[in-house]
Protein backbone atom coordinates (compact mmCIF):
# COMPACT_ATOMS: atom_id res chain seq x y z
CA UNK A 1 0.00 0.00 0.00
CA UNK A 2 2.64 2.28 1.09
CA UNK A 3 4.19 2.04 -2.27
CA UNK A 4 1.18 2.51 -3.91
CA UNK A 5 0.97 5.72 -2.42
CA UNK A 6 3.92 6.96 -3.39
CA UNK A 7 4.20 5.92 -6.98
CA UNK A 8 0.85 7.63 -7.17
CA UNK A 9 2.35 11.28 -5.25
CA UNK A 10 5.20 10.44 -7.57
CA UNK A 11 3.08 10.79 -10.91
CA UNK A 12 1.15 14.16 -9.17
CA UNK A 13 4.36 15.67 -8.85
CA UNK A 14 5.41 14.56 -12.46
CA UNK A 15 1.79 15.68 -13.65
CA UNK A 16 2.48 19.35 -12.14
CA UNK A 17 6.25 19.85 -13.35
CA UNK A 18 4.39 18.76 -16.56
CA UNK A 19 1.68 20.99 -16.19
CA UNK A 20 4.46 24.05 -15.05
CA UNK A 21 6.57 23.57 -18.26
CA UNK A 22 5.23 26.60 -20.64
CA UNK A 23 5.80 24.35 -23.70
CA UNK A 24 2.45 23.12 -25.70
CA UNK A 25 2.11 19.87 -27.77
CA UNK A 26 0.58 19.99 -31.00
CA UNK A 27 -2.08 17.80 -29.76
CA UNK A 28 -2.85 19.71 -26.76
CA UNK A 29 -3.19 22.80 -29.08
CA UNK A 30 -5.40 21.34 -31.53
CA UNK A 31 -8.21 20.61 -29.03
CA UNK A 32 -8.22 24.62 -28.08
CA UNK A 33 -8.13 26.31 -31.10
CA UNK A 34 -11.89 27.05 -30.78
CA UNK A 35 -11.60 27.35 -26.92
CA UNK A 36 -12.83 31.42 -26.47
CA UNK A 37 -10.31 32.00 -23.61
CA UNK A 38 -6.86 30.85 -26.00
CA UNK A 39 -5.55 32.99 -28.42
CA UNK A 40 -2.77 31.87 -30.83
CA UNK A 41 -0.48 34.44 -32.52
CA UNK A 42 2.13 33.73 -34.99
CA UNK A 43 5.35 35.57 -34.33
CA UNK A 44 6.34 35.59 -38.05
CA UNK A 45 6.93 38.13 -40.16
CA UNK A 46 3.35 39.59 -42.15
CA UNK A 47 5.20 38.21 -45.27
CA UNK A 48 5.66 34.98 -43.73
CA UNK A 49 2.03 34.98 -41.84
CA UNK A 50 0.28 35.33 -45.12
CA UNK A 51 1.94 32.50 -46.62
CA UNK A 52 -0.06 29.83 -44.11
CA UNK A 53 -0.27 29.98 -40.91
CA UNK A 54 -2.47 28.50 -38.10
CA UNK A 55 -6.45 28.44 -38.13
CA UNK A 56 -7.53 31.39 -36.19
CA UNK A 57 -4.40 32.58 -35.69
CA UNK A 58 -3.38 36.10 -35.47
CA UNK A 59 -0.45 37.62 -36.04
CA UNK A 60 2.47 40.12 -33.77
CA UNK A 61 5.44 39.94 -36.09
CA UNK A 62 8.61 39.92 -33.40
CA UNK A 63 9.87 42.82 -35.12
CA UNK A 64 6.81 44.85 -34.67
CA UNK A 65 7.50 45.37 -31.36
CA UNK A 66 11.13 47.26 -32.10
CA UNK A 67 11.24 50.84 -32.06
CA UNK A 68 11.82 52.80 -34.71
CA UNK A 69 15.25 54.47 -34.66
CA UNK A 70 18.29 53.98 -32.83
CA UNK A 71 19.82 50.16 -32.93
CA UNK A 72 18.03 46.91 -33.81
CA UNK A 73 16.41 44.95 -31.55
CA UNK A 74 15.31 48.25 -29.37
CA UNK A 75 11.72 47.25 -27.53
CA UNK A 76 9.26 50.17 -27.96
CA UNK A 77 7.83 51.12 -23.89
CA UNK A 78 5.68 48.72 -22.06
CA UNK A 79 2.41 50.69 -23.03
CA UNK A 80 2.97 51.13 -26.67
CA UNK A 81 3.61 47.26 -26.46
CA UNK A 82 0.52 46.68 -24.66
CA UNK A 83 -1.08 48.55 -27.30
CA UNK A 84 0.14 46.66 -30.43
CA UNK A 85 -1.12 43.33 -28.48
CA UNK A 86 -4.57 44.66 -27.96
CA UNK A 87 -5.12 45.75 -31.52
CA UNK A 88 -4.29 41.95 -32.38
CA UNK A 89 -7.28 41.15 -30.01
CA UNK A 90 -4.58 39.86 -27.32
CA UNK A 91 -5.73 40.36 -23.42
CA UNK A 92 -3.37 39.39 -20.73
CA UNK A 93 -6.38 37.67 -19.06
CA UNK A 94 -6.11 34.93 -22.14
CA UNK A 95 -3.76 31.84 -21.97
CA UNK A 96 -1.80 33.21 -25.00
CA UNK A 97 0.15 30.30 -27.76
CA UNK A 98 2.89 32.12 -29.69
CA UNK A 99 4.36 29.81 -32.95
CA UNK A 100 7.07 30.40 -35.42
CA UNK A 101 7.87 28.47 -38.59
CA UNK A 102 9.90 25.91 -35.82
CA UNK A 103 13.69 27.29 -35.29
CA UNK A 104 11.71 28.75 -31.88
CA UNK A 105 13.62 32.24 -31.51
CA UNK A 106 10.88 34.43 -32.89
CA UNK A 107 8.40 32.62 -30.49
CA UNK A 108 10.17 32.64 -27.84
CA UNK A 109 10.61 36.41 -28.43
CA UNK A 110 7.56 37.18 -28.02
CA UNK A 111 6.92 34.57 -25.15
CA UNK A 112 9.71 37.14 -22.99
CA UNK A 113 7.79 40.03 -24.08
CA UNK A 114 4.35 38.81 -22.57
CA UNK A 115 5.83 37.40 -19.82
CA UNK A 116 7.87 41.10 -19.07
CA UNK A 117 4.36 42.48 -19.59
CA UNK A 118 3.04 40.71 -16.74
CA UNK A 119 0.34 38.08 -18.80
CA UNK A 120 0.52 35.45 -16.81
CA UNK A 121 -0.67 32.06 -19.10
CA UNK A 122 1.93 32.20 -22.56
CA UNK A 123 3.07 29.48 -23.58
CA UNK A 124 5.02 28.33 -27.25
CA UNK A 125 3.50 25.74 -29.46
CA UNK A 126 6.53 23.13 -29.49
CA UNK A 127 7.75 22.41 -32.64
CA UNK A 128 6.07 25.25 -34.30
CA UNK A 129 4.36 25.09 -37.62
CA UNK A 130 7.09 22.06 -38.27
CA UNK A 131 5.05 20.00 -35.60
CA UNK A 132 1.80 21.83 -36.85
CA UNK A 133 2.14 20.30 -40.12
CA UNK A 134 3.81 17.02 -39.36
CA UNK A 135 0.63 16.99 -37.27
CA UNK A 136 -1.61 17.28 -40.32
CA UNK A 137 -3.48 19.91 -38.26
CA UNK A 138 -5.25 22.58 -40.13
CA UNK A 139 -3.69 25.90 -41.79
CA UNK A 140 -4.66 29.05 -43.85
CA UNK A 141 -3.73 31.53 -45.83
CA UNK A 142 -6.86 33.71 -44.71
CA UNK A 143 -6.27 36.62 -42.52
CA UNK A 144 -8.15 36.04 -39.37
CA UNK A 145 -10.38 38.42 -38.18
CA UNK A 146 -9.69 40.57 -35.51
CA UNK A 147 -11.41 42.01 -32.37
CA UNK A 148 -9.59 44.02 -30.47
CA UNK A 149 -8.75 43.72 -26.74
CA UNK A 150 -7.55 45.72 -23.85
CA UNK A 151 -3.98 44.32 -22.80
CA UNK A 152 -3.06 45.93 -19.22
CA UNK A 153 0.44 45.38 -18.32
CA UNK A 154 2.10 44.95 -15.15
CA UNK A 155 6.06 44.53 -15.84
CA UNK A 156 7.70 42.49 -14.19
CA UNK A 157 11.29 44.36 -13.95
CA UNK A 158 12.77 40.96 -12.50
CA UNK A 159 13.40 39.48 -15.66
CA UNK A 160 15.02 42.25 -17.69
CA UNK A 161 18.48 43.24 -17.30
CA UNK A 162 19.80 46.85 -18.39
CA UNK A 163 23.08 48.02 -19.60
CA UNK A 164 24.44 49.04 -16.24
CA UNK A 165 23.50 45.52 -14.53
CA UNK A 166 25.36 43.94 -16.99
CA UNK A 167 28.21 46.14 -16.45
CA UNK A 168 28.33 45.16 -12.80
CA UNK A 169 28.02 41.67 -13.57
CA UNK A 170 31.85 41.86 -14.29
CA UNK A 171 33.81 39.45 -11.61
CA UNK A 172 30.77 38.79 -9.95
CA UNK A 173 31.19 35.04 -9.30
CA UNK A 174 27.05 34.95 -8.36
CA UNK A 175 26.46 36.48 -11.91
CA UNK A 176 26.91 34.65 -15.49
CA UNK A 177 26.76 36.26 -18.65
CA UNK A 178 25.12 33.61 -21.48
CA UNK A 179 25.30 34.44 -24.94
CA UNK A 180 22.94 32.49 -27.30
CA UNK A 181 24.22 33.19 -30.51
CA UNK A 182 25.82 30.64 -33.16
CA UNK A 183 29.30 29.18 -31.76
CA UNK A 184 31.32 30.73 -35.49
CA UNK A 185 29.28 34.36 -34.47
CA UNK A 186 30.22 34.12 -30.78
CA UNK A 187 33.89 33.14 -31.58
CA UNK A 188 34.10 35.38 -34.57
CA UNK A 189 34.70 32.74 -37.07
CA UNK A 190 32.09 33.57 -39.19
CA UNK A 191 33.13 36.66 -41.02
CA UNK A 192 30.06 38.23 -42.02
CA UNK A 193 28.74 38.75 -38.21
CA UNK A 194 31.51 39.80 -36.04
CA UNK A 195 30.42 42.16 -34.03
CA UNK A 196 32.30 41.00 -30.99
CA UNK A 197 31.04 39.45 -27.62
CA UNK A 198 30.70 41.06 -23.97
CA UNK A 199 33.49 40.55 -21.84
CA UNK A 200 32.97 37.43 -19.83
CA UNK A 201 30.21 36.13 -21.33
CA UNK A 202 30.53 32.57 -21.87
CA UNK A 203 28.57 30.49 -25.42
CA UNK A 204 25.70 28.43 -25.38
CA UNK A 205 24.36 28.26 -29.05
CA UNK A 206 20.90 28.08 -29.23
CA UNK A 207 20.56 25.67 -31.88
CA UNK A 208 21.61 22.98 -29.65
CA UNK A 209 18.27 23.65 -27.67
CA UNK A 210 16.38 21.80 -29.96
CA UNK A 211 16.11 18.32 -31.51
CA UNK A 212 16.23 17.61 -35.57
CA UNK A 213 12.38 17.32 -34.94
CA UNK A 214 12.80 21.52 -34.00
CA UNK A 215 11.59 20.49 -30.64
CA UNK A 216 13.06 21.58 -27.07
CA UNK A 217 15.53 18.92 -25.67
CA UNK A 218 14.79 17.24 -22.48
CA UNK A 219 15.44 18.72 -18.35
CA UNK A 220 17.99 16.40 -18.36
CA UNK A 221 19.90 17.71 -21.50
CA UNK A 222 19.69 21.25 -21.43
CA UNK A 223 20.32 21.16 -17.68
CA UNK A 224 23.71 19.39 -19.08
CA UNK A 225 24.20 21.93 -21.76
CA UNK A 226 23.69 24.96 -19.78
CA UNK A 227 25.66 23.47 -16.60
CA UNK A 228 28.61 23.01 -18.93
CA UNK A 229 29.15 26.25 -19.64
CA UNK A 230 28.63 27.42 -16.27
CA UNK A 231 25.31 28.49 -15.92
CA UNK A 232 23.81 26.17 -12.96
CA UNK A 233 20.83 26.77 -10.49
CA UNK A 234 22.35 28.84 -8.29
CA UNK A 235 23.74 31.90 -10.00
CA UNK A 236 21.83 34.89 -11.72
CA UNK A 237 21.83 34.13 -15.44
CA UNK A 238 21.69 36.97 -17.97
CA UNK A 239 21.05 35.88 -21.29
CA UNK A 240 22.68 38.08 -24.07
CA UNK A 241 22.40 38.34 -27.85
CA UNK A 242 22.37 41.31 -30.42
CA UNK A 243 18.55 41.94 -30.73
CA UNK A 244 17.13 39.61 -27.63
CA UNK A 245 15.38 37.48 -30.09
CA UNK A 246 17.62 34.07 -29.53
CA UNK A 247 18.13 35.03 -25.95
CA UNK A 248 14.76 34.40 -25.66
CA UNK A 249 14.99 30.44 -26.22
CA UNK A 250 17.60 30.52 -23.37
CA UNK A 251 14.99 32.13 -20.86
CA UNK A 252 12.38 29.73 -22.19
CA UNK A 253 14.48 26.95 -21.25
CA UNK A 254 16.16 27.91 -18.38
CA UNK A 255 13.01 29.31 -16.71
CA UNK A 256 10.30 27.42 -17.76
CA UNK A 257 11.49 24.07 -18.80
CA UNK A 258 14.40 23.40 -16.04
CA UNK A 259 12.57 25.96 -13.21
CA UNK A 260 15.80 27.88 -12.86
CA UNK A 261 14.87 31.24 -10.34
CA UNK A 262 17.33 34.13 -11.37
CA UNK A 263 17.48 34.02 -15.16
CA UNK A 264 17.05 37.40 -17.13
CA UNK A 265 17.72 38.80 -20.51
CA UNK A 266 19.67 42.31 -21.25
CA UNK A 267 17.52 43.34 -23.75
CA UNK A 268 19.93 46.25 -25.04
CA UNK A 269 21.96 42.69 -26.12
CA UNK A 270 25.40 42.90 -27.64
CA UNK A 271 24.16 45.85 -30.33
CA UNK A 272 23.54 48.25 -27.39
CA UNK A 273 26.65 47.16 -25.95
CA UNK A 274 28.77 48.03 -28.67
CA UNK A 275 26.76 50.99 -29.07
CA UNK A 276 28.35 52.73 -26.00
CA UNK A 277 31.63 53.92 -26.56
CA UNK A 278 32.66 53.33 -23.04
CA UNK A 279 31.84 49.65 -23.45
CA UNK A 280 34.76 47.11 -25.00
CA UNK A 281 34.38 43.65 -26.89
CA UNK A 282 36.07 40.86 -27.19
CA UNK A 283 36.66 39.62 -30.45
Amino acid sequence: MKKLVSASIAVIFLSLAAMAQDLISVSELSLKLKDANYVVVSAEVETEYAKVHINDAVNVSYKSLEKAGGFEGQLNTSEELAKIFGAKGISEKKTIVVYDEGAGKYASRLYWVLKYLGAPNVKVLDGGMVAWKAGRKPVTKNPTTVKPATFTPAVNKAIYADMKEVQGASGNSRVILVDLRENAEFSGKDPKNNKGRIPGSVNVDHTTLMTAASTYKTKAELEKIFNAAGATKDKTIILVCPTGVRAGKGYLALKSILGYPNVKIYEGGVNEWAATSSNKLEK
